[in-house]
């Protein structure tokens, strides 16, 4: 084992002690660290259900579930090529959200300036604000790769700019990430607009809503990797995978994929040089059985095992 890795399940079973993410040490110290996973327990910017603040937290406990040593799907024994932690929880300001990404900012800048990939569980999907500025501040504008149900490119809600919902737009409107480079993946339900998706093509993403996603499976999202080409942030909004599935989640739409053919668009990304990533939006208190945390939990993982796979 390369570093800091879990808890050995033989001599401590799954359900004992404290909940980190995957068993892993929680410790704020960097050395030797090459993966940090950090809670964002922040909701103000959601617009629908509220309740993602306490996401961090069921993730955590949904992770206990998983055998992470070695990942058939990926191939790769992830504790033998990475040093991973869990570094707690970002600090946020309870309803204020510019206070609350700046906080959060902060707390990614540190990880990223000791040279960690941090991946992190929000939290609503206004979290991403932060963690492309910390991001960028190092590595310049990402390409960004989107699993999720909605674009999140709204320019307001309620004449509120800075939502989970207009999270895209803003970090396009302050330069950190690159559309060229960049793919939108999932999009479904009804819209505000019939332009709407007109609209993030003319901002320069590429998009593939769900009706075409599910026709082009992993050969859209392995173009997505391939023009992704430098440093790019991956974020998977929990209402990507259909509400069977996944049910605790904040803004759910039917008729999308299931958590296996999730997984597997998800394990396209292989080739990713990635800066940063996280799976957010998910709801705790609508979770019937702890589906929606234990696939969240497996997101993570699948994303580790990405960082672990990477050239």
């Amino acid at each position: 084992m390369k570093g800091y890795g879990p808890t050995d399940p033989q001599e401590s079973p799954r359900f004992a002690g404290i909940s980190t993410f995957l068993r892993l040490p929680h410790t704020t110290h960097l050395d030797g660290v090459d993966v940090a996973f950090i809670g964002l327990p922040f909701d103000t910017g959601a617009t629908f259900r509220a309740g993602a603040r306490f996401g961090p937290k069921a993730v955590r406990e949904g992770s206990l579930a998983l055998r992470p040593y070695y990942n058939p799907a990926q191939r790769v024994a992830v504790f033998e090529l990475l040093s991973a932690i869990d570094y707690g929880d970002a600090p946020v300001v309870p309803g204020f959200t510019d206070r609350s990404l700046d906080s959060m900012a902060a707390a990614l800048t540190a990880l990223h300036a000791a040279g960690v990939v941090p991946v992190a569980f929000g939290g609503d999907h206004t979290v991403l604000l932060a963690e492309l500025r910390a991001a960028a501040q190092r590595h310049g504008p990402l390409a960004l790769i989107q699993f999720d149900a909605h674009s999140d490119t709204w320019d307001e809600y309620f004449g509120e700019k800075y939502t989970h919902g207009t999270v895209v737009r803003r970090a396009l409107e302050e330069g950190l990430i690159d559309p060229a480079r960049s793919t939108l993946m999932g999009m479904r339900g009804g819209l505000y607009a019939p332009t709407d998706h007109q609209d993030v093509g003319d901002m320069g993403f590429a998009l593939y809503p769900w009706d075409d996603l599910a026709q082009f499976g992993t050969q859209a999202v392995a173009g997505a990797v391939e023009r992704a080409a430098g440093k790019a942030f991956l974020t998977f909004d929990i209402d990507f995978v259909d509400p069977a599935f996944a049910p605790g989640t904040g803004t759910p739409e039917c008729g999308g994929p299931t958590s296996m053919q999730a997984l597997a668009l998800l394990r396209a990304c292989r080739g990713l040089d990635l800066a940063g990533a996280d799976v957010v939006e998910v709801l705790p208190d609508l979770d019937s059985s702890h589906l929606t945390a234990t696939l969240a939990a497996t997101v993570a993982y699948e994303i580790l095992s990405l960082v672990a796979c990477a050239p």
